[in-house]
């Protein structure tokens, strides 16, 4: 079936099958850990110094949150925080930096590993089921 035009009908002249539709994108996934610039990963942390020992307590879509068993004076619990992470996530210590919040509980931290926020959200997840 021609149209007068020489194209099909039905069919919008000199396009593909959708008009004017950019192909969808997958959204980055909602959470905590996230792919950073440079292949790097990020993960959003709700520290809680001065606790008894390290432990990941919970994995909420906001953060990750961490009980660091080092008071937070001179910088001990951000130290003891990149430790405590490199350990878990099975990661050198100096793959895992802190970005943001070096006075806030509330902290961004950067893996500079080549890894998947998929592998790290995983391994954050089993360790918050030990406890």
């Amino acid at each position: 079936c021609e149209a007068p035009w020489g194209g099909q009908v039905g069919a919008p002249a000199g396009r593909g099958k959708s008009r004017g539709e950019e192909p969808e994108r997958p959204l980055p996934p909602a959470g905590p850990v996230a792919a950073g610039p440079g292949g790097s990963v990020t993960v959003a942390v709700r520290a809680k110094p001065g606790s008894r020992y390290n432990a990941v307590t919970d994995v909420t879509t906001d953060a990750v949150g961490v009980a660091i068993a080092a008071p937070p004076t001179e910088g001990e619990a951000n130290a003891e925080l990149c430790r405590f992470l490199s350990k878990v996530l099975d990661l050198r210590k100096s793959d895992v930096v802190l970005e943001k919040g070096g006075k806030s509980r509330e902290k961004v931290v950067k893996l500079l590993a080549s890894t998947t926020p998929e592998e790290i959200l995983e391994k954050l997840k089993k360790e918050a089921e030990k406890k």
